[in-house]
């Protein structure tokens, strides 16, 4: 239970940190205010590093595959697009694309086991609350 919590506050957090970014954008530029967001992300983890158990920083080195480790390069490319698309779209229909974007991918990171995850058959059941999410985007923009 306490996963479906959090999963709810990560996408709160989300929409929240989006409109943010979108606004300081429009002071700073796009990629002053993207490094703003990893600097700041950066300087939270060092602080709740240093309060907390302190886990070993070499066992970066010890992480294979290697391109798992290009998580922060996703972070930057995740901030940049979050901010264009909450420009262009605002932040509901930017949210909702998002998130079933976030949806479908994952779905297929499980199906084919992507990245080390277990792999998932197939579930028409899974398949047709993707769809149903789909047509929940086209009943949003629906004038």
């Amino acid at each position: 239970m306490i996963g479906f919590f959090i999963a709810l506050l990560s996408g709160a957090l989300m929409s929240v940190q989006g409109v943010f970014n979108t606004q300081v954008t429009k002071t700073t530029g796009i990629w002053v205010s993207n490094g703003w967001v990893q600097i700041t992300a950066f300087a939270v983890c060092l602080a709740v590093w240093f309060f907390t158990g302190r886990d070993s920083i070499a066992a970066i080195g010890r992480v294979e595959p290697r391109y798992l480790l290009l998580g922060g390069v996703i972070g930057a490319g995740i901030t940049w697009t979050v901010i264009r698309s909450v420009e262009a779209l605002g932040p509901a229909k930017s949210a909702l694309l998002i998130v079933v974007a976030q949806l479908a991918v994952s779905y297929l990171i499980q199906l084919f086991g992507l990245f080390g995850m277990d792999r998932e058959p197939f579930s028409w059941r899974k398949f047709g609350g993707l769809l149903l999410s789909v047509i929940g985007i086209a009943i949003f923009q629906w004038k």
